[in-house]
């Protein structure tokens, strides 16, 4: 009897250490890139502050705003996936402010791209009209609206779909990544109505400044640099918008994963869709969108670089 006791006793300390080693390979894989983003998108955020011509240019007021939205919702993010990965349950509060925050920086990227488009359509078709449309103070009044509207979609969603009566008997003893369980089916459906309307909105904006900037280019008295740059800057909203699309498929996709394979293979293959999904579209855009602005590009190289020049 001995014998079988001190058998089972090896193999539990056996699972034990293998599940030990794998959260912490799976934590490491996402955390490593995330913290890299997170660097990454800093820097862009401290970039597009630290000149006027940023600070005054209505076209980085909105990649500011753009930028910031995506940091946080990777640093929120990364923490309740860090959470979930260690088993790891916070007060009920917590978890519901958390949640909240999540679904509105979820909704501002995609209604930022939807005005981007417009202001780069006013710069090629209505030049001569620009500086008085596009302004500091439209574009900071356009900025409030996009946290506003987001702000009712968290507000709508907490009011009409939260079961408040039983919040006085509610004993939370869950994972915070379960926390939405508790709005119900009509809730997700809420969501995906709002989600489809944001995203078809921005999409329409996209693709009509992308051919009224093509019209514009054709006509004899147009800006042919300023319309080749602005479609290609159109091209990049769209890529932004599918690459902000994708962290909105990593849920449903995590849960047809969960019904169809084994919890090991579950864990890991939710790893890849963490970063493929969530990590990286918060952070490929910002970089791209910095690389490729001639004036972003060397003041983002020197700040990367800890303020060495690249000649050095």
């Amino acid at each position: 009897m001995s014998n079988v006791s001190q058998s089972y006793t090896n193999m539990s300390i056996e699972v034990q250490y293998q599940e030990l080693l794998r959260v912490i390979i799976i934590s490491t894989l996402s955390t490593v890139p995330s913290f890299i983003f997170l660097f990454i998108n800093g820097t862009m955020l401290f970039t597009l502050r630290s000149k006027p011509v940023f600070r005054d240019t209505p076209r980085y007021i909105l990649l500011y705003n753009l930028l910031f939205a995506d940091t946080v919702q990777l640093a929120q993010s990364q923490v309740l996936f860090l959470l979930s990965i260690f088993r790891v349950k916070l007060p009920y509060p917590v978890c519901g402010f958390l949640s909240l925050l999540a679904n509105l920086t979820t909704g501002i990227s995609p209604l930022t791209l939807s005005v981007m488009p417009l202001e780069r359509y006013v710069a090629v078709c209505y030049p001569l009209r620009y500086p008085t449309i596009i302004t500091i103070r439209n574009t900071g009044a356009a900025i409030i609206v996009i946290w506003i509207i987001s702000s009712l979609n968290d507000l709508t969603r907490l009011i009409f779909f939260f079961p408040f009566e039983i919040l006085k008997h509610l004993q939370w003893n869950e994972l915070c990544s379960k926390i939405s369980l508790l709005f119900g089916s009509k809730s997700d459906q809420y969501d995906t109505a709002f989600t489809c309307l944001v995203f078809v909105s921005a999409g329409v904006a996209v693709i009509f400044s992308y051919i009224a900037v093509i019209l514009a280019a054709r006509s004899a008295s147009a800006n042919k640099a300023l319309a080749r740059k602005a479609r290609n800057t159109l091209l990049l909203n769209m890529m932004q918008l599918c690459l902000s699309l994708c962290s909105t498929v990593y849920r449903p996709f995590r849960m047809a994963l969960s019904r169809t394979v084994t919890m090991t293979i579950f864990s890991w293959v939710q790893n890849v869709f963490y970063v493929c999904f969530i990590i990286l579209p918060r952070c490929l855009s910002s970089l791209i969108y910095g690389l490729r602005d001639q004036t972003i590009r060397p003041v983002l190289m020197y700040h990367l670089c800890c303020y060495q020049k690249l000649s050095q």
